[in-house]
This record gives C-alpha cells, sequence and structure tokens, in this order.
C-alpha cells in the first residue's frame, strides 16, 4: 500500500472542513423528512395535525400533519411555515383546536396561544396567557382554562377560564374558577370546568365549576372527587369527569354528572387518562401511576354511553397493547372510526402514533416528535 503523508497544515484544514459541516444548520440533511403512511384518502376527513408536547424547559413543542390525500406525514410543519418564529412553537405544547378557518395551539410553559391559519400554518396572532391548559368553543368564541401563577406554585392563585374572540383574537372576558382547572365544556349555554388543585396535593380540588356564559360568572361548584382532570359530555347532556386520585390511597375514578339537576349520577371504579367520545361511545385509556409501587398500571376499555355500562373487551386485538409503551392520547377519525393512539415512550425521545381500525387491528404507525399529545381533524 502506498504510504501517504499529512502535513500540519492539510491536517488543519481537515479539521476546519469537518467542524463547519457538523454546525451547518442549513444542511438538507438536518430537515426532518416527510413519511409515507399507507392509509386511504377520504371523502370528508381532509388530515389531521399533531400536537407535540416537548419536554418542560427544552423548547421542543412541535406540530405535524398528516395528509390523507397523499398519504404524507409532515413534521414541524409549523417551524416550516414560520421560520422568522424564533425558537419554534416553544415549549410544552399542551392542547389545541380549529374553530373556522383558524388553528389554536396553547404552548403552556411559554405562556401563549399561537393561532394559526389552518391552511397556510402561518401565524395569524399569538396571545400572551399565563400558564394556559384546554380550550374549547361556543358560539363564536373560545374559552380557555389557566392555572396563573408559576408552574409547579403550591401558593398559586385560583384559576381562571378567559374568553377569546375569535374574529379579534382578544382576550375579552375573564372569570375566576377552581385552582390549576383543567378541562372544559361548553354545554346549553354553561362552561363546565374541571378543577385540581394539583400545586398543593394532597388539598386538591374536588369541584367542577359551573360558569353561566351570559353574565360570564360562576354560579356553582359541583363536589365530585379530587384532583380532577378529564371531561366530555355525552349526547344526552352528561358529564364525564376523571379523578386521578392522589396517586397512593385514592385511585384514579370516572363519574357522571347529570346536567340538568348538577349532581353525580354514577361512578365507575375505571381508571383514566385520556378519553375520547365518538357516537355514544367513550374510548379509554389509562396509565395509573402509583407511588406506592412505582410503575403504571395500563389498561384500555370502551364505555356506552347509552347504557352507562363499560364493555368487555379492549380496544386494542392481537396483543397489539405491548407496542404503545406509555399512551398519552387516543381519538377517532370520525369518517373511517379509525383509533389514532399515541405513544409518549419514554418522554425525552420521539414518540409513535398508531393507527387501529375499529375492529382493534393494527393499520400503521409512524414516529412522531417528543410525547404527542393531541389530535385534531382537518376537513
Amino acid at each position: 500500500m502506498k504510504n501517504i503523508k499529512l502535513n500540519l497544515q492539510t491536517l488543519l484544514l481537515i479539521a476546519l472542513l469537518f467542524s463547519f459541516n457538523a454546525c451547518r444548520t442549513d444542511d438538507p440533511l438536518d430537515e426532518e423528512p416527510a413519511t409515507e403512511v399507507p392509509t386511504e384518502s377520504s371523502d370528508e376527513v381532509k388530515g389531521f395535525f399533531l400536537l407535540n408536547e416537548g419536554n418542560m424547559s427544552m423548547n421542543k413543542a412541535a406540530l405535524d400533519y398528516m395528509d390523507y390525500e397523499t398519504g404524507i406525514y409532515d413534521k414541524e410543519v409549523f417551524k416550516a411555515a414560520n421560520p422568522e418564529a424564533v425558537g419554534g412553537l416553544g415549549d410544552v405544547g399542551n392542547d389545541m383546536g380549529i374553530y373556522g378557518s383558524k388553528l389554536y395551539v396553547v404552548v403552556n410553559a411559554s405562556n401563549k396561544v399561537e393561532v394559526l391559519d389552518v391552511n397556510t400554518r402561518k401565524r395569524l396572532k399569538q396571545i400572551d396567557i399565563d400558564n394556559g391548559r384546554y380550550l374549547t368553543f361556543y358560539n363564536g368564541k373560545a374559552y380557555l382554562s389557566t392555572y396563573l401563577g408559576s408552574i409547579g406554585d403550591p401558593n398559586a392563585a385560583n384559576g381562571k377560564v378567559v374568553e377569546i374572540d375569535t374574529t379579534s383574537l382578544s382576550i375579552t372576558r375573564s372569570v375566576e374558577v377552581g385552582r390549576q382547572p383543567e378541562e372544559l365544556v361548553a354545554y346549553n349555554d354553561k362552561i363546565y370546568v374541571a378543577n385540581s388543585g394539583g400545586y398543593s396535593a394532597p388539598d386538591y380540588e374536588s369541584t367542577v365549576s359551573v360558569i353561566d356564559i351570559d353574565s360570564f360568572t360562576e354560579t356553582k361548584r359541583i363536589e365530585v372527587a379530587i384532583n380532577l382532570h378529564r371531561i366530555q359530555i355525552d349526547n344526552e347532556g352528561d358529564l364525564y369527569v376523571s379523578s386521578r386520585g392522589d396517586y397512593f390511597e385514592t385511585a384514579s375514578k370516572l363519574f357522571v354528572v347529570d346536567t340538568e339537576t348538577e349532581t353525580v349520577k354514577k361512578t365507575f371504579d375505571l381508571a383514566v387518562s385520556n378519553m375520547t367520545f365518538f357516537n355514544d361511545m367513550l374510548y379509554i385509556f389509562s396509565t395509573e401511576f402509583s407511588y406506592q409501587t412505582g410503575e403504571n398500571t395500563i389498561s384500555y376499555n370502551t364505555l356506552d354511553t347509552t347504557t352507562e355500562t363499560v364493555l368487555d373487551g379492549s380496544i386494542i386485538k392481537d396483543g397489539n397493547e405491548t407496542l404503545i409503551k406509555i399512551p398519552y392520547g387516543i381519538y377517532i377519525n370520525p369518517e373511517t372510526k379509525d383509533i389514532l393512539i399515541t405513544d409518549a415512550k419514554d418522554y425525552v425521545t420521539p414518540g409513535s402514533l398508531y393507527c387501529f381500525s375499529a375492529d382493534g387491528v393494527l393499520k400503521w404507525e409512524v414516529e412522531t416528535g417528543d410525547i404527542p399529545n393531541k389530535v385534531v381533524f382537518t376537513y
């Protein structure tokens, strides 16, 4: 073999070239490649956005988009459409929703709501709000629950629900509710908000706040259980409200609240981490954590809201539950009835999105960003 001698100048030049290439941010290889998914196109549902939560203080919230027509799953579509947005989407993507032609994204630790054009994904406005949590929409308004105060502060004041005009994109009214309010629904000119009190354990909140929309005042608090989180409403006007318990002796449960009497009418000994309502059915999963064991207990259930009974069998078939390490979000395609379940895995590396048929058979999966959280469909 021929011997090659390199002088010091040549070695320095090579080192500089390697250093330059390693620091480049405009290299096409650094861009997130699109992924083709073997899915059929839909007549009504165009696609969906997926919000990746990202770890707190790491500025890794991200927005992905799945196009059913092309079968292409694109990552980081907010960053691609808004290159001027320093830091991308921000820190901790907590919730999002579509109303009209606008997409509202709640970025919790960045203390803002990003309002985007659904089609172009371009930023229309950034609404500054401390510690925002969850969204719902009603009669031309967006309603947002907010913890207020610093994240994790056990002495934080009561939270609020704020009203956002969807035309002017300005905050028009606010009302105080319980400490650390979580999910909320609007129904029959009222807003129902699940209060948690999660910052001051074991002194949790245990009520659902009732807000009269016309006067925008809290008219009542319905006593339910400690550390409330999720809330859904069925076609008969019953609320399904989840309690996370205290992670020690008090287990997670599901409660049914009658909106006419505004009292609890039924209790299920059913752990709930997340749930979605579709066609008189609640699709539920739980990753119930216990400080006593240091482990999660994972379960999947369906509940018929017309009979208020839990059905036998799992949502997922063929033993595919083992594919999902930490289920985090669950959604139903309203056209195909496919079940979408997000997997947070280890919470620090890219997660996965799994698509199951209505019968629970795995159809496809795709890699997402870190901690895939919320899905909203486009039409």
